[in-house]
């Protein structure tokens, strides 16, 4: 009898990705919303309250996010050892596609802000692609999208991603304790050590992992980092006979923090880092070196990356056209790929500590993701409506 492949937390969430990304959308209308409203001292005033040392916005922009930085990293590790990314082949097209739509917004945004020096630290900003809006747009296309194009979408982001954690962990990390990283090496040998005892039980990781997240969090290197490290020592099972235990701990831990993530987590980030207070930024942020810099390197920077990129590769002979997709459709995704809100709104909250920057960057990468939707929808209606004819 063969032997059924369990389906992966990725695959499962290309078939509920609207859900996820819809209610995504919901908290950032409604951040803007209550930040515009009666509500909104009250809004502000809830994110700076302090609990055990740490303010609430702490806890969920280090605290939660640690989370789904594990899950991007089960994610991650899962597909290379055993999904859309585990050959070279495969990686070839999302990799240079990824590499694109990271290399040109960042570009796009430096030039903008060559004449703000204060703004450049903010370059990385539209350099990310935010996984559950993409999907979550494309899924509402419906069969105007071809599935290949679903998975080479995916398998982007999640290289997009894994170049964002690498852009946090060399960029965005000013001082570091070596007291508190030298223990934390100590917990990553740990957790090494329990893999190559091949430990099943997911408990004992989970527990170092907390204490591992305590270290990188007192080390001065982004306690969020942790999710990630802690996702490359958990054990995955893999054999020519059984290409994946449906009982093996990465995917047991993955398919369990999946909802909690799409449906819970990246929300309540979104709902805590959403919010701008349009009055007091003004009409003039609107012009603004770094609210134009996040919006044009997601509108215009990702498409033109990720697309010219993708063409490259493609005429060079490298890779080959997603199965089913034309150039309009292909077109359609790279502009998908300029919504970047969660990572982007992540690595805002790194780069600029004034309130003023934060927010005019908050504006662009809303503006920039939005019309980015907008454009991905087009060049797919254009596309079907070429098809029809």
């Amino acid at each position: 009898m063969p032997t059924v492949r369990p389906l992966s937390a990725l695959r499962a969430f290309l078939r509920s990705e609207s859900a996820g990304g819809l209610l995504l959308m919901g908290a950032a209308a409604l951040a803007l919303a209550v930040a515009n409203s009666p509500l909104a001292d009250g809004y502000f005033h809830a994110l700076h309250v302090k609990l055990a040392g740490l303010s609430l916005a702490h806890w969920i922009n280090d605290g939660l996010m640690a989370v789904f930085f594990l899950l991007v990293g089960l994610e991650i590790k899962r597909e290379m050892v055993d999904g859309e990314l585990s050959s070279w082949s495969r990686r070839v097209l999302p990799g240079v596609a990824a590499l694109g739509g990271m290399l040109v917004p960042a570009l796009v945004y430096v030039a903008v802000n060559l004449s703000q020096p204060a703004n450049l630290r903010g370059w990385a900003i539209p350099a990310a692609t935010d996984i559950a809006f993409a999907l979550g747009v494309l899924s509402l296309l419906g069969s105007r999208v071809p599935g290949s194009l679903k998975v080479f979408l995916a398998a982007l982001a999640i290289i997009d991603d894994l170049g964002a954690i690498l852009i946090i962990a060399v960029f965005y990390t000013d001082s570091v304790a070596l007291w508190a990283l030298g223990g934390a090496a100590v917990a990553v040998a740990v957790l090494v050590a329990l893999n190559r005892l091949k430990v099943a039980s997911l408990w004992p990781y989970l527990l170092v992992g907390i204490v591992l997240w305590v270290l990188f969090l007192k080390s001065g290197v982004h306690a969020t980092l942790s999710g990630v490290i802690l996702a490359m020592t958990i054990p995955i099972t893999k054999s020519p006979a059984r290409p994946d235990d449906e009982h093996s701990p990465l995917h047991r831990l993955e398919h369990g923090l999946n909802p909690w993530v799409a449906y819970l987590i990246v929300p309540v980030f979104g709902f805590a880092n959403a919010g701008v207070a349009l009055g007091q930024v003004g009409v003039a942020a609107l012009a603004a070196p770094a609210t134009l810099g996040a919006t044009l390197g997601l509108f215009l920077g990702k498409p033109l990356g990720v697309g010219l990129f993708s063409l490259a590769a493609i005429k060079l002979g490298w890779a080959q056209r997603p199965n089913g997709a034309s150039w309009t459709q292909l077109f359609g995704v790279s502009a998908l790929c300029g919504i970047g809100f969660t990572m982007s709104l992540f690595i805002n909250n790194l780069a600029f500590d004034a309130v003023l920057l934060q927010d005019e960057t908050k504006i662009g990468v809303l503006a920039g993701s939005l019309l980015s939707a907008l454009l991905g929808w087009l060049a797919f209606s254009l596309a079907k409506a070429k098809s029809t004819r």
